[in-house]
């Protein structure tokens, strides 16, 4: 059975920083792109990044861009997501997800297309 937990959430001030963590199971890690994804409540679950299987390629929000970095440990399962500048509109549910790539450099930005999904870790930025 496959498992994606997500950590690391919490209460920020703005302009602060937090490092999101998804640790994954039950999969063969190095063979699925990873993306992290957030949610407010009333509106729809919003693509925040993507990396590749290897980690060479990452694909952003254009608003996320130069503020956040998503990266991958392969040795740990473990896919990252590093929050800097926050702003209290990233205020959200964080979602990691995994899907199963078939080449080098997939990834997917939209949630249907993702084989699975962790429960969601909580970031609130207070002003």
């Amino acid at each position: 059975q496959v498992h994606l937990v997500e950590s690391g959430g919490g209460l920020v001030q703005a302009g602060g920083s937090l490092r999101l963590s998804c640790a994954a199971s039950g999969l063969t890690f190095v063979n699925y792109a990873m993306g992290w994804f957030r949610q407010t409540p009333g509106k729809e679950r919003e693509f925040v990044a993507a990396v590749s299987v290897n980690g060479a390629n990452t694909y952003y929000t254009d608003s996320m861009k130069g503020r956040f970095t998503i990266s991958r440990d392969n040795a740990k399962n473990t896919v990252y997501l590093q929050m800097n500048s926050l702003k209290p509109e990233d205020t959200a549910v964080y979602y990691c997800a995994a899907v199963r790539a078939y080449y080098n450099t997939y990834y997917a930005r939209t949630e249907d297309d993702y084989n699975y999904w962790g429960q969601g870790t909580q970031v609130t930025v207070s002003s």
